[in-house]
């Protein structure tokens, strides 16, 4: 099975004109594709069936929950299969079924140990200034960003605590906008208060997939994380970012990942 996965596309602001990656079986859409929700029509009818985590922008201004609510009723309207702590099942031509876990796993602030969380979370709240959004007519502040990211976490926990060994699929696929690992931080900014706001501590959970696939990053990743047993896992970010910054400089629009290499 093989992927297209475009994210960090931001075309609120930037030009970009997708184009479909020859022999994909899927699109997947790891958020942040526009913070009007305009661009997101540019995939309806898209050839291949198209699988969207909404990322931090798509909730820009907005009530945290009407967006939400707003995001699965678009989706539906474009006919995406919306990953919102969701999981689907889709097989290819070989007859092998994925399993697609998607969330788009908001910040929790402790990749940096309980310790560092209190100045992580301070370091949020410019992030949050930014994304101006609001749950039940108060900011979404980062103290309401770690209680949403906290459900993310046991939801992800508990749905890959299934396993595949004996499932009825053959690998497991996670797609989160934010970035499991600190292995996946910005070169350019480091390991700062505000890399807490890119990156969770979810390397626990790792070996427990075959490929992990995120955005959220301005830069673009490729690396296999090597757990205490199995073969490791792949983890890839194809973040595109901003022109004016050279950020699209390594992104690959069409890009492809086979599940099974």
């Amino acid at each position: 099975m093989r992927l297209q996965l475009l994210s960090d596309l931001h075309m609120e602001t930037e030009a970009f004109e997708p184009e479909v990656a020859p022999t994909a079986d899927l699109l997947i859409l790891a958020g942040d594709v526009d913070s009007t929700w305009q661009g997101l029509r540019k995939f309806r009818d898209w050839p291949v069936p198209v699988i969207f985590v909404p990322g931090n922008h798509e909730y820009d201004g907005r009530d945290f929950d009407a967006a939400r609510a707003g995001l699965h009723a678009l989706s539906e309207e474009l006919g995406f299969i919306i990953l919102d702590n969701a999981v689907c099942i889709r097989t290819d031509a070989q007859g092998r079924r994925v399993r697609f876990v998607g969330s788009t796993r908001w910040s929790d602030f402790d990749v940096f140990g309980l310790g560092q969380r209190e100045r992580a979370m301070r370091a949020a709240s410019y992030f949050q200034r930014v994304m101006a959004a609001s749950r039940a007519g108060v900011p979404f502040d980062a103290a309401a960003v770690r209680e949403e990211a906290l459900r993310c976490r046991e939801w992800l926990t508990q749905t890959l605590a299934l396993g595949d060994a004996g499932a009825d699929w053959d690998a497991t696929v996670v797609i989160t906008h934010f970035a499991p690992s600190l292995r996946s931080a910005d070169p350019r900014y480091g390991r700062q208060p505000g890399t807490a706001s890119f990156c969770n501590d979810d390397e626990a959970l790792l070996p427990q997939v075959r490929l992990w696939l995120h955005g959220h990053l301005h830069c673009q990743h490729d690396y296999l994380f090597e757990g205490v047993t199995g073969a490791g896992t792949r983890v890839i970010c194809n973040a595109r970012g901003h022109e004016r910054k050279a950020e699209p400089a390594r992104f690959q629009a069409q890009q492809l990942i086979d599940v099974f290499a």
